[in-house]
């Protein structure tokens, strides 16, 4: 690996080749942990052979959830990492990890095949594939909202969600190719769904590649302290409970939208596996090209007015829409519903990882993003397939309803109480103190 290449003095051009190529490995990430769940419909009785389609698919979702688990030490690792030695290794290191897991999950033999070996090999899997990806979003977080210039910085550290929602979309769009063009749901459910997995290890490897030649970062290479130590982290108590608080309701919202969505679509609402793929996709595209509009938005006002209207419509909406889309039967109606949530829910994702990166010295900046980020996914986001689930299988599922919408509420709480990370960011400090 050659050298680290800084960013002082970059060309315009060379600026936006990094965040391409930074943004790009991140869709690939993306791509590769969202596959298992756009296609556990298909593969969870290839694992969990027992039980009706909501027990499977919570077995599946448990295994979900465990990933989520191991990205709080993915963060350490990997924003540790970052800090001390540089964004671009960390960043190169973590998407080698993600290709190694995919990998695993292509190969692996069904339950009739080697019995209880293979739900314990998709759970390995899923544990390289957290631990990968809990250092991808503190450490691409940070080295997108370094690498922007400070006037256009909301609107360039929203492609972090660009990708991650493209890594997502993408792998929804590979199901739907294989559902409408190459395959039969028989051949899906006994050995198509290897076929994404595998895709996303060769692509891993191509971001790989592309990683290697980043430059660094110009925050990273001119400050005077490099630590990325837990103890160091332990100094800004204030700042790591902000990143808890803003993160709690708005990671809930998203996976709720998001990874969920699609399985509440056939579970709860009654379409079709491939209707439903066809809304979720759909409705992920149109939230995919907001996340730049409101980056963009909160360059000019700010970024608390723009998560305090999150938390505010989120509050008052989320009972309306979900019980809304339990009932509905049209999937056009559908569609709409679930755009109007996602739109809500991008006056967070669009801005939550540059709100993360402005309030940590750029000694601590990677892993005071990805760690305190990561713990609180693992506790809410991880799990709402998980506690959606186990709720509507004990006949309650409108809790879950509830239960999104008052973390929302407690998240609305720091919104309103924090300062306002554009016009007192600590990216612009190059100092490292």
């Amino acid at each position: 690996m050659q050298d680290a290449k800084a960013a002082p003095g970059l060309s315009f051009g060379q600026r936006i080749r990094a965040i391409l190529i930074g943004s790009s490995g991140n869709l690939v990430e993306w791509y590769d942990f969202y596959v298992y769940a756009a296609f556990s419909l298909y593969f969870a009785k290839a694992f969990f052979p027992e039980g009706d389609q909501t027990a499977q698919l919570l077995n599946t979702a448990a295994i979900f959830a465990v990933g989520f688990l191991m990205r709080p030490i993915g963060a350490w690792l990997f924003g540790r990492m970052a800090d001390r030695h540089g964004r671009r290794i960390s960043l190169t290191a973590s998407v080698l990890l993600m290709c190694f897991g995919s990998a695993m999950i292509a190969v692996t033999p069904v339950y009739a095949t080697i019995g209880v070996a293979a739900p314990v090999i998709l759970l390995i899997a899923r544990m390289i594939q957290g631990l990968s990806l809990g250092g991808e979003y503190g450490t691409s977080a940070t080295y997108l909202s370094e690498m922007a210039t400070a006037k256009h910085r909301g609107f360039y550290s929203s492609f972090q969600y660009v990708t991650l929602i493209g890594g997502q979309l993408t792998a929804m769009l590979v199901l739907i190719v294989l559902q409408k063009l190459v395959l039969t749901a028989g051949q899906l459910e006994t050995w198509g769904w290897r076929i994404p997995f595998a895709i996303g290890a060769l692509l891993a490897l191509i971001a790989f590649v592309m990683r290697r030649d980043l430059y660094e970062t110009e925050s990273f290479t001119r400050a005077k302290r490099r630590e990325g130590s837990l103890s160091a982290l332990l100094q800004h108590p204030r700042e790591v409970a902000i990143v808890i608080g803003l993160t709690m309701g708005g990671t809930l919202a998203f996976y709720t939208y998001t990874t969920y969505m699609q399985k509440f679509l056939v579970n709860t609402a009654g379409f079709s596996k491939d209707t439903a793929t066809l809304i979720s996709a759909s409705a992920l595209f149109v939230y995919m090209l907001l996340q730049p509009v409101v980056g963009a938005l909160s360059d000019r006002i700010g970024r608390r007015p723009v998560l305090i209207t999150f938390g505010i419509l989120g509050t008052l909406t989320t009972v309306p829409i979900l019980t809304e889309l339990a009932r509905v039967r049209d999937a056009w109606d559908a569609f709409l519903l679930v755009v109007a949530g996602l739109a809500i829910v991008s006056c967070y994702t669009a801005i939550n990882a540059v709100v993360k990166a402005e309030l940590f010295p750029t000694s601590i900046r990677a892993l005071g993003v990805g760690l305190p980020y990561a713990l609180t996914v693992a506790l809410f986001g991880g799990t709402a397939e998980w506690v959606a689930l186990w709720l509507k299988q004990a006949g309650h599922e409108t809790y879950f309803y509830w239960y999104v919408s008052g973390c929302i509420a407690l998240s609305l709480i720091v919104y309103a109480t924090m300062r306002d990370t554009r016009d007192v960011s600590e990216i612009d400090k190059f100092s490292g103190a």
